[in-house]
């Protein structure tokens, strides 16, 4: 099956902040998706790069990586700002970090306790906060928190599905 490169998705704006506590559960529950995923995998399967392409543990480490950038850009909207900080479209921080020599265990609990402080950033935002718009710096669109937790949480299944492939590919087995 075909997956849209993350760079050239494109992402609705969204009416109701009444969504947003449904996605902030889903942004709550990635870590746990992560960890049920590779739970009973094969530890040299973590680290095989296919084409070249990030390893699982490369994948997870990665979403600790990013977790910055998110707690960050609310912190602009917190500050009222019309723009959106910009992400490094290059990952240096990912390609830099060495995430293959890194314990698993250390790439999920690290991922976990980021996570969870961004839930409770999420969870502290006022009406007003909430109502307020920024712009996105790559995609040009302007945002508020709702989309940009749609963002984030559309970002965390885009790896893990690409997670997914590299257990089809290499194991011989579909994970559920």
């Amino acid at each position: 099956m075909k997956r849209t490169e993350w760079f050239k998705r494109t992402f609705p704006v969204i009416e109701d902040n009444g969504l947003l506590p449904s996605i902030i559960e889903r942004l709550s529950g990635t870590p746990a998706r992560v960890e049920e995923i590779i739970g009973q995998l094969d530890p040299d399967l973590l680290t095989i790069k296919p084409d070249g392409k990030w390893s699982i543990k490369e994948e997870i480490g990665h979403l600790g990586d990013i977790e910055p950038l998110w707690a960050g850009r609310i912190d602009d909207f917190i500050n009222g700002l019309t723009d959106l900080r910009p992400a490094d479209l290059t990952n240096q921080a990912t390609h830099d970090a060495d995430h293959n020599d890194t314990k698993i265990v250390t790439l999920l609990q690290r991922f976990r306790e980021q996570r969870q402080a961004l839930v409770n950033k999420l969870l502290t935002l006022t009406d007003e906060q909430l109502e307020r718009k920024a712009l996105h710096p790559r995609l040009k669109t302007p945002m508020r928190v709702v989309d940009l937790a749609y963002f984030t949480a559309e970002h965390d299944d885009h790896h893990l599905a690409c997670v997914r492939a590299i257990i089809r590919e290499y194991s011989g087995e579909y994970q559920d």
